[in-house]
């Protein structure tokens, strides 16, 4: 379906001041929260650095999300191992990117690693990969010790099901989203859905690093259609209901993709509509620390900037 498809990448523009997540993998912890018997989150105890998860069946257990480098890799699999005695067996990739990623190589043969197919396709340059996520590291150097990017064993299109014994784990690519391949892991008997960055839980806007907000909704109107889902494992930031989550932000990339539009058909400088359009409904959770906040409208400016620069069909792809 998807073998003839241009891998597009994410745009390598970025606003005035903006500020990178925070992703360095310096002091982070893995805390565990059990959401139902054998579905666990695994929580970073620093926010927005990357959240994972552990779903346990009788017979084997799945890791969502590899972490930002294989000493991650090899922290996830000790928090397994005190959560479960189950074989990890499966190793699901959200995305691509190397925050998700680049701790694929700490887990063994025996752990087949799966993916969408697009998402296994933009695997090409680790080199460039790096670059992309070193803005994140705030000088950090634990990327220099990323030699090496395994990519997905098993890969598919739309759809696939794993039966961990007595717990049936969903992946499903959705549709474009922050990337092209974007991948959600649900789990149907407890309707917890663990979603990398394709969708977070109210009060964070997306980071749209595609520029394209038009098709990123329908996939969210898809998600909402297809999946039956209560609850969301974030690849960043807090846990939270899907709703208002999922309708929060279908109702801001809209209102994005037409305020943008309107205002460069208008003649508006970038800059302005950066500084000048509203969040549309979106506001940081309450009680976050202010740099979260601090973030949150930064993604936005970003957002703007890339919404504009799609519109006029001018790549800033990373090489």
């Amino acid at each position: 379906m998807y073998e003839h498809l241009p891998v597009v990448h994410e745009m390598s523009e970025r606003p005035p001041g903006f500020i990178a997540p925070n992703l360095s993998p310096a002091d982070l912890r893995l805390q565990p929260q059990e959401l139902a018997e054998g579905v666990y989150a695994l929580m970073a105890n620093e926010v927005p650095k990357d959240n994972n998860g552990l779903i346990v069946g009788t017979k084997a257990a799945l890791v969502v999300d590899s972490g930002i480098t294989p000493g991650i890799g090899r922290h996830i699999q000790e928090v397994a191992a005190e959560l479960t005695d189950k074989p990890v067996r499966y190793l699901a990739n959200t995305t691509y990117h190397g925050d998700h990623t680049f701790g694929n190589t700490a887990f063994g043969e025996e752990v087949t690693v799966v993916s969408s197919r697009i998402n296994k396709a933009a695997m090409t340059d680790l080199a460039a990969e790096k670059r992309l996520r070193s803005e994140s590291m705030y000088g950090d150097r634990s990327l220099d010790h990323v030699l090496t990017w395994r990519k997905p064993d098993a890969v598919f299109d739309r759809f696939c099901e794993i039966d961990l014994g007595g717990l049936v784990v969903q992946l499903w690519h959705l549709g474009p989203g922050n990337g092209l391949g974007d991948t959600v892991v649900h789990v149907p008997a407890t309707k917890v859905t663990f979603t990398g960055n394709f969708v977070l839980p109210a009060g964070v806007t997306p980071m749209m690093l595609r520029g394209d907000p038009v098709s990123y909704a329908h996939s969210l109107r898809t998600m909402r259609a297809v999946l039956d889902v209560e609850t969301l494992v974030p690849g960043h930031g807090y846990l939270g209901p899907a709703e208002p989550g999922v309708s929060a932000w279908i109702s801001y990339l809209e209102h994005l993709a037409a305020a943008v539009h309107r205002g460069k058909e208008a003649g508006v400088p970038v800059e302005v509509l950066c500084d000048e359009l509203p969040m549309w409904g979106i506001q940081p959770a309450a009680g976050a620390p202010e740099h979260f906040q601090a973030l949150v409208r930064s993604l936005h400016r970003l957002n703007v900037l890339l919404t504009y620069r799609w519109l006029g069909g001018v790549s800033t792809q990373a090489p």
